[in-house]
């Protein structure tokens, strides 16, 4: 009798990619990048803070189907590093506690809808959408197993980031803990620049200043050699007694 070899089953794949563009125009790709990278900023010196933004996130292990890309989140008690997904599984079950959605034309009721239930479900604690369109914020809150809308976003602070969601004449603007303002890259980039000329002047003062007073020490060195000489011509001793 001829054995058959068992079967194997390939294993599951879990894509890095669901095919779909990160934004639909660039406002919403700067909102994103800019949450995103300011969040980055925040938690740089926190080792157990992952921040990421339009990564697959898969919360149950054998279901490649499940899965939501938040336009930008972040999960506390992760490491930082590279992943082409994250998969809840292998991050210690930890869901992640904040996320951000930017809306655009393209987004369909029924698409939020979904989002919405998926991270209801799969234990974010808090939840921000923002359309720049039409300047509106929305937030909801973790109450037990669901998310509870929250009431007024109005200089709201996020319990978990520790952010502060505020208005100016562009719209939303949000607020580091210090209260500095969160900063586009080319603000960034600017208030880099400003800070580098600043240290380059001031280094550039401080080594004009130590030549003043190394010409200053010169001159009195030399002043002194010169009394010390003429003093020596007179025959007086520049000790004070004279010969």
């Amino acid at each position: 009798m001829v054995q058959q070899p068992p079967t194997l089953t390939p294993p599951l794949i879990y894509p890095d990619s669901d095919g779909q563009p990160m934004s639909d125009n660039t406002e919403q790709f700067q909102w994103i990048v800019m949450i995103k990278e300011n969040l980055e900023i925040l938690f740089a010196d926190d080792p157990q803070v992952f921040v990421a933004g339009d990564l697959l996130w898969y919360p149950v292990e054998g279901d490649n189907k499940l899965r939501a890309a938040p336009d930008a989140m972040v999960a506390f008690g992760r490491p930082k590093g590279r992943r082409g997904s994250y998969r809840q599984w292998e991050e210690g079950q930890i869901a992640p506690q904040v996320v951000f959605e930017i809306l655009s034309p393209g987004n369909r009721a029924g698409e939020m809808v979904r989002k919405f239930k998926f991270y209801e479900r799969y234990g974010v604690e808090e939840y921000y959408i923002y359309d720049p369109d039409h300047f509106e914020l929305t937030g909801w809150l973790r109450e037990g197993n669901e998310l509870e809308p929250i009431a007024s976003m109005t200089d709201w602070l996020s319990p978990r980031l520790q952010i502060r969601f505020g208005w100016d004449e562009t719209g939303l603007t949000l607020y580091y803990p210090d209260g500095q303002r969160f900063l586009t890259s080319v603000e960034l980039h600017r208030r880099a620049v400003e800070a580098e000329t600043a240290l380059d002047q001031e280094r550039t003062r401080a080594e004009a200043a130590l030549a003043q007073e190394r010409a200053r020490a010169e001159q009195a060195e030399a002043a002194l050699a010169a009394l010390q000489a003429k003093l020596a011509a007179l025959g007086i001793d520049s000790g004070g007694e004279e010969a």
